[in-house]
């Protein structure tokens, strides 16, 4: 029996695994985004602390997915990821990290004059809802329903997503 570390190609239902872990933590991302972006969109804070919030929330998020990972696989497997799971494990997180690019750009705009704090901040706000809206979509026509359906699955993505954004955005998280 080949062991996962020396395989060269995992299993199809593995990879889709990992794309679907991927994709939930980039759903989550998305979401703890917006709800930085809004608060920081009232907050007053100038646009290297803005930066800074997001790139530490960003890295927060991370190293938290990161560290729960490797404990959760310890417990479970008794020993530490390495190889393909530890590729796996990097490869599922990585968009806490991504998830600051976008607002983070858009920060660096308001830096350098280029439309307010405020703006930049609504402005990244936006488009998180607006990729909720499209993964929302995309899983709506992978199901087969159609357009209509599709429409209503990214409506109700993209609202829940602002909804649980805004509760978290509230409570000050």
């Amino acid at each position: 029996m080949v062991d996962d570390d020396q395989r060269e190609d995992p299993p199809a239902a593995t990879v889709a695994e990992a794309v679907a872990d991927r994709l939930k933590e980039r759903i989550y991302a998305t979401i703890t985004m917006i709800s930085v972006v809004v608060g920081l969109s009232f907050s007053g804070v100038s646009a290297l602390g803005a930066t800074a919030t997001v790139l530490t929330t960003a890295l927060g998020l991370w190293l938290a997915a990161f560290v729960v990972d490797q404990q959760a696989h310890r417990t479970v497997h008794r020993h530490r990821a390495t190889g393909f799971e530890l590729r796996r494990m990097l490869y599922v997180s990585s968009p806490l990290l991504s998830c600051a690019v976008g607002p983070a750009v858009l920060i660096g705009l308001s830096a350098l004059d280029v439309l307010p704090l405020h703006s930049a901040s609504l402005t990244a706000a936006g488009l998180g809802v607006v990729s909720l809206f499209l993964w929302g979509c995309l899983g709506g026509l992978r199901m087969g329903g159609g357009v209509p359906p599709a429409v209503v699955a990214g409506l109700l993505d993209a609202i829940i997503g602002v909804g649980v954004a805004l509760v978290k955005a509230t409570a000050g998280h």
